[in-house]
């Protein structure tokens, strides 16, 4: 998924001022119409939106789209982007924007029918000629099949040379968006070509061409003639905005109008902050990341987008930004804060601070130079270092540890359920060593509680199958997710892996225990290179926690004993979950055959399984990633 909140296209600045007898009112109303816009876009689940207020001292109206091709959380993400970026133009009390993936306008009066405007309209054109005359052909012989398009948007591409995407604000009515679009056309077409890459960026629409895919899956296709169809998308993005308010409050140094809203939104969650003394100003972050610069980002996962920033003391950190700040993202936020502080482990990223009175909040970590895990397992290239045996112990040593302290058996001040293990939460120092991260759904639970079930989260296939059909939740889930994770180590596959005739990396792993040929599930790029007994070890522990029953499953205490004990005592696993007999099947296409070491490989007592139900997945494999789940 890709918000595309390039700000390639534009942010336009009003010349109009508010008079000074209401201009102390102003703010409040920008941030009053950006709060309804998001209430409209996250309660109503849409990608457009207008809002207005008459009764202010200066009428106001504001109008939000995102392309339709984008997810909805794509969506939130791209108009989060354009709200940090729009209050720049204040107190002017017009300005808009467009973004790669959304659009978003504020004026003093109702221009919601607007589909051109000769003050508005423009176009912004590459730098880089196109490689001959077909692709000008292209684009100039289909771009006038845009005014034809039905609906607000679409997408279109030819032959894989010339790629397009238009969109129709939804207030311009069908002949406004024609009206738009004929202009756009003829604007790019005109201005742009031979470049690669052209923009129209008008009142009442957005057209777009380029000679790579810039755009999603999500689009209506357009057809006919062959054509180019250039399409257009509505960029008027939407994403959670009670928190502009403050961003416009410091744009225009209204400190006491800030002071007054954060304590407001963010209550108790402000005085926790204060209380900790690890405040960050948002100024101070926003320009350690270069205004939340996209060559600054490091990941995106469902709570926010994470940005390496270096203050300006010279430290590098990563700043994690929150999608939204709604009162449930505040409590997710307090959490946060008040969990992550008390914890302190060579094997757990460790929280520097927050800020919490900007127009989003924001956490800073540590930064951990060599990133996430899931980089070096499977992404197969030549940037990429083979991680060697030793080190995959020693991460698989380091997260075991980490875990352990979460769950209050090393000294924690707190118990805690990660919720979400994964190969993408584990990141990488500089010498290697394993650092668990994005405590964002974490949960303490006491002494007294057994199970919560107050909501699902992780990432499906490391999640335990307790926790995902029944919502039941201790411990042991986080072991199952370790287990998966340590498989993965070992075997350099993803969890979601097909191998064979196994339809998962457990599938495989445990086949491979049962026929005696467990060595095989172990990662071919590390040749021979590797104790073999050490290996089957790992395998076999990784086996033991994520066994179906969770009485049978280890503590994470007990699993550090084993893999740092030679002496340990290690049980034969029992049966993992969602597996029937017929997954037993030989997935020896996938895996490279190491016959010579099969004769010290585990074998458990052979007992049959009963037949359960069986669930396929797949896993998240970076911050932000799709997930799919596939039910027999």
């Amino acid at each position: 998924a890709d918000p595309r909140t390039t700000d390639q296209s534009g942010l336009f600045c009003g010349a109009a001022r508010p008079p000074p007898s209401v201009a102390a009112s102003f703010i409040p109303t920008f941030v009053k119409e950006m709060d309804a816009l998001s209430s409209q876009l996250i309660n109503n689940k849409q990608k457009f939106a207008t809002y207005h207020l008459n009764n202010s001292a200066i009428p106001f109206y504001a109008l939000i789209q995102c392309h339709a091709d984008l997810s909805q959380t794509d969506c939130l993400l791209c108009y989060a982007a354009a709200r940090t970026k729009l209050p720049r133009c204040l107190p002017a009390v017009s300005a808009r924007i467009y973004l790669d993936g959304c659009f978003l306008r504020y004026e003093n009066y109702s221009f919601y029918t607007e589909s051109v405007s000769p003050a508005i309209d423009n176009f912004t054109c590459g730098s880089a000629a196109a490689a001959g005359a077909e692709f000008e052909f292209a684009v100039t012989r289909n771009a006038a099949a845009s005014e034809g398009v039905s609906g607000f948007f679409g997408v279109a591409e030819v032959g894989g040379r010339a790629y397009a995407l238009a969109q129709c604000w939804e207030s311009v009515g069908r002949d406004g968006c024609r009206e738009c679009l004929s202009k756009a056309a003829a604007a790019v077409v005109g201005g742009c070509l031979p470049r690669r890459e052209g923009r129209a960026l008008n009142a009442g629409c957005y057209l777009k061409y380029s000679d790579h895919k810039f755009y999603g899956d999500g689009g209506v296709r357009v057809h006919g003639d062959s054509t180019l169809g250039v399409i257009m998308a509505i960029a008027l993005a939407s994403a959670a905005f009670a928190m502009l308010t403050l961003f416009a409050a410091y744009a225009i140094h209204i400190k006491r109008l800030k002071a007054k809203q954060a304590r407001r939104n963010l209550g108790k969650v402000s005085i926790s902050f204060n209380r900790l003394s690890m405040n960050f100003k948002y100024e101070t972050l926003e320009k350690a990341t270069d205004y939340f610069s996209l060559s600054k980002k490091l990941g995106q996962g469902g709570a926010g987008t994470v940005f390496i920033g270096s203050l300006p003391n010279g430290q590098t950190v990563a700043v994690k930004r929150l999608i939204f700040n709604t009162s449930q993202w505040v409590e997710e936020f307090f959490n946060e804060v008040n969990l992550i502080s008390g914890i302190q482990h060579k094997n757990l990223v460790k929280l520097l601070g927050c800020s919490i009175e900007g127009p989003e909040s924001l956490l800073v970590y540590e930064y951990v130079p060599n990133k996430s895990l899931d980089q070096f397992l499977f992404e197969k290239n030549s940037k990429v270092v083979t991680l060697s045996w030793k080190q995959r112990l020693n991460i698989v040593v380091g997260a075991a540890e980490g875990l352990a302290y979460l769950h209050g058996e090393r000294g924690s001040p707190v118990r805690i359920i990660h919720r979400d293990i994964k190969s993408s939460n584990v990141l990488l120092d500089e010498d290697f060593n394993a650092k668990i991260a994005d405590f964002g759904l974490v949960r303490h639970f006491g002494a007294d509680k057994s199970h919560l079930s107050t909501g699902i989260a992780g990432t499906i296939g490391y999640m335990a199958p307790e926790y995902l059909v029944r919502g039941q939740l201790t411990e042991k889930a986080d072991v199952y997710s370790f287990g998966v994770l340590v498989l993965e180590i070992v075997s350099g596959k993803r969890c979601n892996a097909v191998i064979g005739e196994s339809n998962s990396l457990l599938q495989a792993v445990w086949f491979y225990y049962r026929t005696n040929r467990l060595i095989e599930a172990v990662d071919s790029s590390l040749d021979s290179d590797f104790p073999a007994d050490e290996a089957l070890t790992v395998l076999r522990i990784g086996l033991l926690c994520s066994q179906a029953s969770v009485s049978l499953r280890p503590s994470m205490g007990q699993v550090i004993e084993m893999l740092t004990n030679r002496d340990s005592e290690i049980a034969a696993p029992s049966q993992p979950p969602f597996m029937r007999g017929t997954d037993l099947m030989d997935p020896d296409a996938s895996f490279r055959s190491r016959s010579t070491y099969s004769s010290v490989s585990g074998v458990s007592n052979g007992q049959s399984t009963k037949e359960s139900s069986s669930l396929l997945s797949s896993i998240t494999t970076g911050p932000a990633r799709s997930q799919e789940l596939i039910e027999e």
